[in-house]
């Protein structure tokens, strides 16, 4: 008789959600301290930390569950699915954000690149630097599933380096 197998889309379900909501208040947090603009290093390891235990969490749940064993495959389609339920959690704030919290949003981060490329550029006019916010906002739609698919990214690669570590085969017999 054959015991049941653990799904592992209920695992990425479960972490991804997690996931998302610790990433809906870390960026809650940055908003607050009016960091929300700045995207430097320190953001993105915490972000990317982050995502790394929650997606170890998972996994070794899954493989506690499963008796122990867990192959590859396994381990990436988890890590893509944490990866995937938290990214569209984080959109759908960042959206909500960006569109009704603060509906400026937009205007104020095409200021700062603009002021940023104005220090790091000064060969550029400032007419060229508005020329390429403008191109910028005819394609910031793009933005969404651009970060969607990072995310996805980012999560298969993660749940590959974690089901590496932690794969455990079951036996042929």
């Amino acid at each position: 008789m054959e015991e049941n197998q653990p799904k592992t889309g209920k695992y990425a379900l479960n972490f991804g959600i997690i996931l998302g909501i610790v990433s809906i208040v870390f960026s809650i947090m940055l908003f607050t301290m009016d960091m929300h603009y700045e995207r430097n290093t320190a953001v993105q390891i915490i972000s990317l930390i982050l995502a790394a235990a929650a997606i170890v969490l998972a996994i070794s749940s899954f493989k506690k569950a499963n008796g122990g064993f867990l192959t590859l495959s396994e381990a990436m389609k988890i890590g893509t699915g944490v990866a995937l339920i938290a990214g569209i959690l984080g959109l759908l704030y960042f959206f909500i954000q960006s569109n009704f919290i603060e509906p400026d949003y937009w205007d104020k981060a095409y200021e700062i690149g603009k002021q940023t490329a104005l220090e790091n550029n000064p060969q550029l006019t400032e007419e060229q630097i508005d020329q390429g916010i403008e191109m910028q906002k005819k394609f910031s739609w793009l933005f969404y599933p651009i970060g969607l698919i990072i995310n996805i990214i980012i999560g298969l690669v993660l749940g590959l380096i974690i089901g590496l570590i932690m794969k455990k085969q079951k036996p042929a017999y």
